[in-house]
């Protein structure tokens, strides 16, 4: 329809959403600072070109036909719309990024950012937002890409800085009936060597030898933490597990820990990082600030800190 001209205007379904949000023309009138009689002239001027009756009067009170339900509820969905595109203008003419992408290395119990999504989504300006899982070298390629703004990564590459919001474990682990469960611990590398282990694959483009392989005769790499934890369950293999995919399991007793020579688990740090540095954009920092200020790990320094 490229030459529809359009017989309403958004001021008149404005002034129909105030007039039953407000239950009536005199308190409609007052929250619009309108005269009633304008607000009148403009809903009878609403229904005469739609052809149809939106309101209907009982009373003192104004309320909608069952038409007007429909089209009231639609009217709605617009008049956000066009909230939606004028903020996006203004963010846009202030530096505000229409869209910014977290790179989140896989290890991260994804629970722990939750306080702070809900946050981003009432402060937010309405940007999108896209989360990626990476695993390995494909976190480190997303910082030196400057291909995400903000990444959660548990390795710095050289000559990075980041912030540090976490700690992360990932046990060994495999199901009560398999070999290695059987076996007396703790358990030896050549011993967990004769058999298979389920891999997480590195998400890069070019990805480096992964750190978590224990040079098993066989391995299947899979793509995420819950595929890894089916064929584990099932019975097919070990694998280094995180906590948070791996706790629920171990309480129903569908998985067994292992105990490894010289390594009970793997453990180490993670941090926020900001790859494109003071070329970070406002909504980017805003985001970065509200995962800084609900993680765990700095939750626990401010309550030593007030305990000391």
């Amino acid at each position: 329809m490229p030459h529809y001209r359009a017989k309403s205007t958004l001021e008149q379904w404005r002034i129909l959403q105030a007039v039953v949000d407000c239950g009536g023309y005199a308190h409609a009138a007052e929250k619009l600072n309108k005269s009633q009689s304008s607000l009148n002239h403009a809903v009878s001027k609403l229904q005469q070109v739609l052809g149809v009756q939106l309101l209907e009067i009982r009373g003192r009170k104004a309320e909608l036909t069952h038409v007007g339900e429909v089209m009231l509820r639609r009217s709605r969905q617009l008049s956000q719309t066009v909230y939606e595109l004028e903020q996006l203008a203004c963010n846009m003419e202030q530096g505000w990024e229409p869209e910014i992408k977290l790179a989140l290395e896989m290890v991260f119990d994804r629970n722990d950012l939750i306080p702070a999504l809900k946050d981003f989504q009432e402060h937010g300006r309405g940007s999108r937002l896209t989360i990626e899982d990476t695993v390995l070298t494909g976190t480190l390629e997303h910082i030196r890409n400057e291909s995400a703004d903000l990444v959660i990564t548990h390795q710095l590459p050289k000559g990075y800085l980041g912030e540090p919001i976490h700690d992360y474990y990932m046990d060994l682990v495999c199901h009560p009936d398999h070999p290695l469960a059987q076996q007396s611990s703790p358990i030896s590398q050549d011993q967990l060597a004769q058999h298979l282990q389920i891999v997480i694959r590195d998400t890069a483009n070019q990805p480096a030898e992964e750190g978590g392989w224990l040079k098993a005769e066989q391995r299947w790499t899979v793509s995420h933490f819950d595929e890894a934890l089916r064929l584990v369950r099932s019975g097919l293999g070990f694998c280094w597990l995180p906590p948070y995919i791996a706790k629920r399991a171990m309480q129903k007793g569908s998985l067994r820990k292992l105990e490894l020579k010289g390594s009970t688990c793997r453990k180490g740090s993670l941090y926020l990082v900001l790859p494109k540095g003071e070329k970070t954009g406002p909504c980017s920092r805003l985001l970065a600030d509200l995962v800084l200020r609900h993680a765990p790990k700095r939750q626990q320094d401010d309550m030593e800190a007030s305990a000391g």
